[in-house]
């Protein structure tokens, strides 16, 4: 619901499951208004959702759980650091081919320079 705050520009695409609450028409009503495009799963396919589920999952247990954070400021420093130093540097992605996100853009990289240049 931060969009009724922050009045972002018209197209922005909300993306939602098939809940009662995304699905009213209130709620769609109110996204026509803002200048939303609506998008929502299929009935009963939640796997759109799931990586990102899947991540949040795991960075509650892995990072925050029962950790107290004295400011937001705080907070916002262990998501960068989990996200950017961690899963994009170190962690490994299976989708990746067991390499960091970092590793992967820098193999692809040299792949495309390596072809352009014997091409």
């Amino acid at each position: 619901m931060a969009w009724f705050r922050r009045k972002p520009a018209p197209g922005l695409t909300h993306h939602s499951d098939r809940g009662s609450q995304s699905a009213s028409h209130a709620f769609q009503d109110k996204r026509r208004e803002d200048g939303m495009v609506c998008s929502m799963s299929r009935k009963g396919n939640g796997w759109d959702n799931a990586p990102t589920e899947s991540w949040f999952n795991r960075f509650k247990n892995e990072r925050v759980f029962d950790e107290r954070f004295a400011t937001r400021e705080a907070m916002k420093a262990t998501a960068f650091e989990s996200i950017e130093v961690f899963d994009n540097r170190k962690r490994l992605h299976s989708t990746l081919g067991y390499t960091s996100p970092v590793q992967f853009l820098k193999d692809w990289i040299s792949t495309q320079r390596g072809e352009k240049q014997v091409a």
